[in-house]
This record gives C-alpha cells, sequence and structure tokens, in this order.
C-alpha cells in the first residue's frame, strides 16, 4: 500500500490507497496539518488503523502491558463480574505486568513463564496463588490467538506447573463442631453475626449471597431459601483499574449493590431445617420488634435500578429512614443490625479477626461454606445434590475444593474395610 504526504497551500496533507469498492479504486485524503512532520505522523496512524481492522499499533509490536489493558477492556469488563475484574486487575498490576509487561507479545515464551512460575513456587506463593496468576495469564493469551491472531499459539500451554507437597494448609478450613460451638458461644443469638453464621453453617451459601438476602426470598412455611443475587460493592462510574487504585477515597465512595449470582447454576432453591427455620423465625420478630423500638429513626434499603457497563440491570441499595418518603421498591434485608443497617462482607471482617485473634480458630466466612460441604458428604449425602446445594457448575470443584476429608472419615474408611474382611 502507497502513501505519502504533500503541500496545498500553507498547510500539508496525507494520502494513500485503499482497496477496490465496487470495482473502483478509492484514495483516502486528509489535509489541514501545519508541518509535514505532522502529517507524516498522521499517516503512520491511520495506515496502522486501516491495515490493522481500526487498531492504532502493529499487533507484532503491542507489549504484553498493553496487551493486557486492550484484552480487559475487550474481554474482561464484558464477561465478568465485578468481583472478578477486580480480582483480575489485582493479578495484572500486582504481578503480570511487573514480571512481563515490558515484553513484546510475540516474544513471550514458554521458558520465561516457566521461569516465572518456579520463582513465584520458591518465594513461598500458595499453590492456589500460583494457579490464580497463571489462570489470568493464560486466559490473556487464549484471547490473543483467537479471535485476535496476534499470537500463534498460547505459550502457557507448554508450561508445567511446580508440584507442591501435600499436606500444606488451605485458606479455607474445616471447622471442628467444638471450634464451632466456640464461635456460636462468642456471637450468640442476638449479637449481629448469629444470623449470618447460622445461615453459612446451615446452608452453605457465598458470603455476598447471604448478605443479599432478603425476606421475599425466604419461604418459612417450606423452608427453602431462593439464592438469584448477590451484594457487590462498587464505584460505578470508574474503571476498576481505575476504582482499586483509589484505595481509600475509593472506599468512601463505593456503594453496595445487588446483581446476578456468580454463575448461572448460582441460580437455585435451598432447603433447609428445622433449626435455621427457628433462627430465620426469631430474626424476622426482632426484626419487626426493633422497627417499632427505634420507629422513624429506623434503617431501610431501597433499590434503584441501574445498568451497569455490560448492559445487565443492577440494583444500588439506597439506606434511608422511615420517617423519609422513598418512592423506590424495599430491600427487606436479613442481615442487619437492632437499628436496620445492613451487615455486610466488610462488617463481617470484624468478626472473623476476633475469631481467629481470641480463640485462636483460623476462619473465614467461606470455612462454613467449606464445613457444610464437608459435613453432607461425610453424612453420605449424594455427591450431586451438595453440588446443586452449593451452586457449582462443576461437580469436580466440589469435590476438589469444598470437602476436605476429617478424622472421621477416615475412620469410616477403616470401619467399611474391616467389616468387608470380616464378611469374607
Amino acid at each position: 500500500m502507497t502513501g505519502g504526504t504533500r503541500k496545498r497551500g500553507k498547510t500539508w496533507s496525507y494520502y494513500f490507497d485503499l482497496g477496490k469498492i465496487d470495482g473502483k479504486r478509492q484514495k483516502k485524503e486528509k489535509g489541514g496539518f501545519s508541518t509535514k512532520k505532522e502529517a507524516e505522523a498522521a499517516l503512520t496512524k491511520a495506515l496502522n488503523e486501516y491495515n490493522n481492522g481500526g487498531q492504532v499499533f502493529t499487533p507484532s509490536e503491542i507489549t504484553v502491558s498493553d496487551y493486557l489493558d486492550l484484552w480487559f477492556d475487550q474481554y474482561c469488563k464484558m464477561n465478568l463480574k465485578y468481583n472478578t475484574q477486580l480480582e483480575y486487575v489485582r493479578v495484572m498490576e500486582g504481578h503480570l505486568k511487573p514480571a512481563f509487561g515490558k515484553y513484546r507479545l510475540k516474544s513471550l515464551n514458554a521458558a520465561t513463564i516457566q521461569d516465572y512460575v518456579n520463582n513465584l513456587k520458591i518465594q513461598g506463593f500458595a499453590k492456589s496463588t500460583l494457579k490464580n496468576i497463571f489462570c489470568v495469564l493464560s486466559g490473556s493469551m487464549n484471547y490473543a490467538v483467537e479471535p485476535l491472531h496476534y499470537i500463534d499459539y498460547n505459550p502457557c500451554g507448554r508450561v508445567k506447573m511446580p508440584k507442591y507437597e501435600n499436606g500444606r494448609q488451605e485458606l479455607h478450613h474445616y471447622i471442628e463442631p467444638a471450634d464451632m460451638q466456640k464461635i456460636l458461644n462468642k456471637f450468640p443469638e442476638g449479637s449481629p453475626f448469629y444470623v449470618p453464621i447460622m445461615i453459612g453453617y446451615y446452608t452453605g451459601l457465598r458470603i455476598s449471597e447471604c448478605f443479599g438476602l432478603t425476606w421475599d426470598r425466604i419461604d418459612l412455611v417450606n423452608n427453602t431459601i431462593t439464592v438469584d443475587r448477590q451484594t457487590v460493592k462498587r464505584n460505578f462510574g470508574l474503571d476498576v483499574r481505575q476504582s482499586q487504585n483509589k484505595g481509600r477515597e475509593r472506599m468512601e465512595k463505593s456503594e453496595w449493590y445487588f446483581q446476578t449470582p456468580k454463575t448461572a447454576t448460582s441460580t437455585r432453591t435451598i432447603f433447609f431445617g428445622d433449626t435455621l427455620h427457628k433462627v430465620l423465625t426469631a430474626a424476622k420478630r426482632e426484626k419487626k420488634l426493633n422497627q417499632l423500638k427505634y420507629g422513624e429513626y429506623f434503617t431501610e434499603y431501597y433499590m434503584k435500578a441501574e445498568t451497569d457497563e455490560k448492559g445487565e440491570q443492577v440494583q444500588r441499595l439506597l439506606a434511608a429512614k422511615r420517617s423519609l418518603p422513598v418512592k423506590l421498591p424495599l430491600a427487606d434485608l436479613v442481615c442487619v443490625r437492632s437499628d436496620g443497617s445492613m451487615i455486610s462482607s466488610d462488617s463481617f471482617k470484624s468478626c472473623c479477626r476476633v475469631v481467629r485473634h481470641d480463640l485462636k480458630i483460623e476462619f473465614n466466612y467461606h470455612s462454613l461454606r467449606h464445613t457444610h460441604a464437608t459435613m453432607l458428604i461425610q453424612a453420605g449425602a449424594p455427591i450431586k445434590d451438595v453440588q446443586e446445594r452449593l451452586g457449582h457448575a462443576d461437580i469436580q470443584t466440589t469435590m476438589n475444593k469444598y470437602v476436605h476429608n476429617t478424622d472421621e472419615m477416615k475412620q469410616t474408611t477403616v470401619n467399611l474395610f474391616e467389616s468387608l474382611v470380616e464378611l469374607a
């Protein structure tokens, strides 16, 4: 393709040949540049755009850092949940860009990546952390292969993940029954954290699902919970990468939203038993009494419909005193304090710190989910039912990540073998 610059009067212009349209040769020309240098720079940019389908760069020249930003804009923002986007940004900015950002995309090879993941293990990174970093990198490279065709193959496909010895402590722990009782003694009925702890322990809900529960999603006649949304904290209007770097300012301006669950299989109906029925019945009664107690000063939450960057409907949670007239649908939250203010995943962190510091028990909300799954498998529940209860798309996730081999399970296996020997 040919092109050049020329002077027309007092200004400069650039031109280049286009392909034939309707059998006729076409030419693009643009003028108005003050100098020849400006016209040449504009010509280079225009040729890149034309030759690369609208891109303002040559694919072979793009750096890994710039490519990761492009991948995030084109794929991640359009396909991933907000919290997942946040995690990807942490990986990109904290790990991938510092390690590979200055490389040209086409120069990134398996040997370089292999050295990187090996060093991560040597530095003491947990297996799960290393895997998350590698998965983000590999996912981005897959996109560069197809549909972009920037590279011929994914170099991550030729990398071997370093082996970890069995028995390494996982982030989420199974809670022994005795430890669970200690936790409930620390946060008994009447504590703001009692209800969410019991919901997590008896249903296996994710923390975002638990704190997104409203009373219209709980059927106390049939003992079911409908899970069809979750809470997410975000600063609307800011790119995820911007909000991630705003620190305290981001936190102060962020608000809570309802959005659809993590995956399609996360939308589900969960049955619960008599124990949780009593807990929820008492909590509902207590909320009504507190509404009378606090009167106009009781906090209620309302839902304002908005559209996110993917065009999906989300609902912003707005807090207001009962004395204020609000013409929006009510969000009758289950997990609230006595004055009606919401309990969130942020405020629950204080509960976790108390358990770890005062009781010396490794604990976070996800531990309740792990414990719930393990206890069900231990009791003989069908693994398929456990998978559906947890809302997992893949049964391997249920087996490999959420089921812990307890001492009781080990003893059951021994007893089973003993019985088989006796029968023989």
